[in-house]
């Protein structure tokens, strides 16, 4: 009698250049990539520093060159999370109580007729939260 073999996900990897090391490293992608007008983008973590960084899948696709992959995630164009602001799909979000960034992956309604965005934390991984809040 066989045994089931347990499935794991095969995780994809690329090498990109980390800045924390000075030097290319293996990159573990985290999550599902997200669309938007700007292509499509995902989250990458370097295996031996543990630091994501934001990629443009699109780039390394057409480009032999990756660095200009790498899509730069700064203060100025993140927008601090508040449940009652709008958000659109490919919008960075900082949320200050978790003290992550994440990409709007896509936005849903909830059960209650409410709005919520569907975010791809670096740190966090995917997660929901309300959108558009009404008082």
């Amino acid at each position: 009698m066989s045994v089931p073999r347990k499935r794991t996900r095969r995780a994809k990897y690329i090498t990109l250049y980390s800045p924390f090391l000075m030097r290319e490293t293996k990159h573990e992608l985290i999550g599902e990539p997200i669309e938007s007008e700007k292509g499509r983008h995902q989250w990458a973590r370097c295996t031996r520093s543990r630091h994501s960084q934001l990629i443009n899948l699109d780039i390394i696709e057409a480009e032999q060159d990756k660095s200009k992959a790498v899509v730069p995630v700064s203060r100025e164009d993140e927008k601090k999370y508040n449940p009652r602001d709008e958000y659109s799909v490919g919008d960075v979000v900082f949320h200050t109580k978790w003290e992550d960034v994440g990409i709007v992956k896509a936005k849903e309604v909830t059960s209650t007729g409410g709005r919520a965005i569907v975010v791809q934390f670096e740190k966090l991984g995917e997660k929901k939260l309300i959108e558009n809040l009404q008082q």
